[in-house]
C-alpha cells in the first residue's frame, strides 16, 4: 500500500510532515529522525524506554529527543531496519541554509563570549572612575 502524496527518487520514498504526522498511534507510528522517516510500529512493544515514549513522538521530528538520549552505535544500526523513506526536501529544516538575515550559532557566541562582558567591564569602569572623581571634587 503506496501513502498517498508519494515521490520515489533514487533514495527512496519522500513523505511530507503531514503525511507523518497521520501516523501517529499504536497502530501505525512513524517518526523522523534526521530527515529520515522511521515506522517503528514493530518495535513499540521492544522498546527498552517502553512504547509510551515512542508514542509521545510519532508522528513527528523525534531527532532532538533520540540525540537527547544517547542512543548507542547497536540503537542506531537497528534503526535502518525500520526505514521507510524520506522527508520532503520542502518540509525539512533548513539546517545549512545561509540566510544573511539569521545570525549563526558562531556569531551569537563570540557576542555573548566576548562583546557582552567587554562592554559590561567598560560600564563598570566608567562609572567607577566617575564616581571617584564626583567623590574626590566634593
Amino acid at each position: 500500500m503506496e501513502p498517498e502524496g508519494c515521490a520515489e527518487p533514487a533514495g527512496g520514498p519522500v513523505f511530507t510532515l503531514e503525511e507523518v504526522a497521520r501516523r501517529n498511534s499504536s497502530r501505525e507510528a512513524w517518526l523522523v529522525i534526521h530527515g529520515r522517516v522511521y515506522d517503528v510500529t514493530r518495535f513499540l512493544e521492544e522498546h527498552p524506554g517502553g512504547e509510551e515514549v515512542l508514542l509521545e513522538q510519532a508522528g513527528r521530528d523525534a531527532t532532538e529527543s533520540f540525540e537527547d538520549v544517547g542512543h548507542s552505535t547497536d540503537a542506531r544500526e537497528m534503526l535502518k531496519q525500520y526505514y521507510i523513506g524520506e522527508v520532503h526536501p520542502h518540509d525539512r529544516k533548513n539546517e545549512g541554509s545561509k540566510d544573511p538575515n539569521v545570525a549563526s550559532s558562531g556569531q551569537a557566541s563570540f557576542w555573548s563570549t566576548w562583546l557582552i562582558p567587554i562592554f559590561g567591564a567598560l560600564v563598570i569602569g566608567l562609572m567607577y572612575r566617575y564616581y571617584m572623581l564626583d567623590g574626590r571634587s566634593s
